[in-house]
């Protein structure tokens, strides 16, 4: 395989990294930008009608790319240096409420690698609608099946705006898992309160439950837009309001993967993003996100797998890419290979055909499982070896409680839209309930034009 971006010819004034690792614009076009690996660059064109968005620091549509270099100052950390979370002790945390170890690698009740199921993750971020719903469909072929006969399924962090929430019943129906994005999937929101944060978290939540049926009690995990925890303030919105677990944290280029753990302690492993909770949350699970590189770094690394530079290879290249950067951990330590997604991804026939062909190729493998992030968690807590996994429980589809099926002739909701500061909209919105009086938002879950705000306080903590 050669390397998707080209190293600036010797004439070209020489771009400078602002940070060693990343993807950052290019300060003289939207349609190329610069992939940093060791702090030098490598110069790539985004495809074909796609722009570089300077914000998600990936290739988009015209319309929703927002031209770079766009600066940035890091905001203060403003947590006191109080309460601190201290390092592993194994001896104080056991199984199935704690697990951690000193660096983050060592395996749930310590079997032996030949003898862990590797479960592979399969997350997508962002809105449902039919601008993404017929490749998932493709994807999650009712051919394609775990070892136990159950079909494969995956875990979707859903952002309001422009959800079809006709098409996420259906998903849940479905046997697929539903998480918490936010609301508004807003730039900044590491640095809010622990308000804003309940605000965007339980009112997406709501929304889900009152416009797809979906029960609060299947609704127990969550990421942060552009993987920017919100220090400690986000993590004290799950655990007082009832989550299980958080995917948010990205890990840097490591040799050995990291397994999920407990935040009773602190974290095993640099902080990417630099806003991670710095205070011990007891039983909050985490599962982070190990960046994803071949060992040539072809491609860069990244945590989002649309965020490396693959599309310059054809589906057997995008396959080979795949393969090495999974056998870093199936020939390891078999941490869960999560394969975190944005739509970006399937709009690209190559890395699309690719990762067709990788699922295909995983699936003969042995010991390999295709499950959501709870059903990783599952395990976790109990762990078995894998040769008993034909009967877990957890993973039998034929023994879950099967969500209400959707409507058949959804309502489509013209709805007014009115975003604090900007001028009134209007957005669609398919449910197969009755419409509401105007577009959902933070602090109107309902949009009945009716603020809820006391109910996101820290006087109303679920205890």
């Amino acid at each position: 395989m050669t390397l998707a971006g080209a190293k600036p010819d010797d004439e070209k004034e020489q771009f400078d990294c602002p940070e060693p690792s990343g993807n950052f614009a290019d300060p003289a076009t939207c349609r190329k930008f610069y992939q940093c690996v060791d702090g030098f660059p490598y110069e790539s064109r985004c495809p074909a009608g796609l722009y570089f968005d300077d914000i998600n620091k990936l290739c988009t549509f015209k319309a929703d790319a927002r031209c770079g270099p766009i600066s940035t100052t890091p905001a203060p950390v403003t947590d006191p240096p109080v309460d601190l979370a201290v390092k592993c002790e194994t001896a104080n945390c056991e199984l199935p409420h704690c697990f951690c170890s000193k660096d983050g690698t060592i395996i749930p009740g310590r079997i032996e690698p030949q003898k862990t199921p590797q479960m592979i993750i399969l997350t997508f971020d962002g809105a449902v609608n039919t601008n993404n719903i017929d490749k998932y469909d493709k994807l999650f072929a009712p051919n394609r099946t775990n070892p136990n006969g159950c079909p494969i399924r995956g875990t979707f962090f859903v952002a309001h705006e422009y959800a079809d929430y006709h098409m996420i019943q259906r998903l849940h129906h479905e046997g697929h898992e539903l998480a918490v994005d936010t609301i508004s999937s807003a730039k900044g929101l590491e640095t809010e309160s622990y308000e804003k944060w309940a605000q965007e978290m339980i009112g997406m939540k709501m929304i889900l439950g009152k416009f797809s049926n979906v029960s609060g009690e299947d609704i127990i995990g969550m990421r942060a837009p552009y993987l920017k925890p919100g220090r400690n303030a986000q993590y004290e919105v799950l655990q007082d309001f009832g989550f299980v677990w958080d995917s948010s944290v990205g890990v840097p280029p490591i040799k050995i993967p990291v397994w999920p753990y407990t935040l009773d302690y602190s974290i095993p492993h640099d902080c990417k993003a630099g806003t991670c909770p710095t205070r011990s949350f007891p039983g909050v699970w985490e599962l982070p996100l190990n960046a994803h590189f071949v060992e040539s770094f072809e491609g860069g690394h990244c945590p989002y797998m649309d965020q490396c530079v693959l599309f310059n290879h054809d589906p057997d290249q995008v396959l080979e890419w795949l393969q090495e950067d999974f056998n870093r951990h199936y020939t390891q330590n078999r941490a869960p290979y999560m394969m975190p997604f944005h739509t970006t991804w399937f709009q690209q026939a190559e890395l699309e055909q690719g990762l067709a062909k990788f699922v295909d190729w995983a699936r003969s493998q042995k010991d390999v499982w295709f499950v959501t992030v709870t059903q990783a968690l599952l395990w976790i807590t109990e762990p078995k070896s894998a040769d008993l996994l034909t009967n877990f429980e957890a993973w039998d589809c034929k023994k879950r409680t099967v969500p209400t099926p959707p409507c058949n002739l959804p309502n489509k909701c013209p709805l007014v839209f009115r975003n604090p500061g900007q001028p009134s909209a209007t957005r669609y919105m398919t449910t197969c309930f009755d419409c509401p009086p105007q577009y959902p938002w933070t602090g109107d879950f309902d949009g009945d034009n009716h603020q809820e705000t006391d109910i996101y306080t820290k006087q109303n903590r679920k205890k």
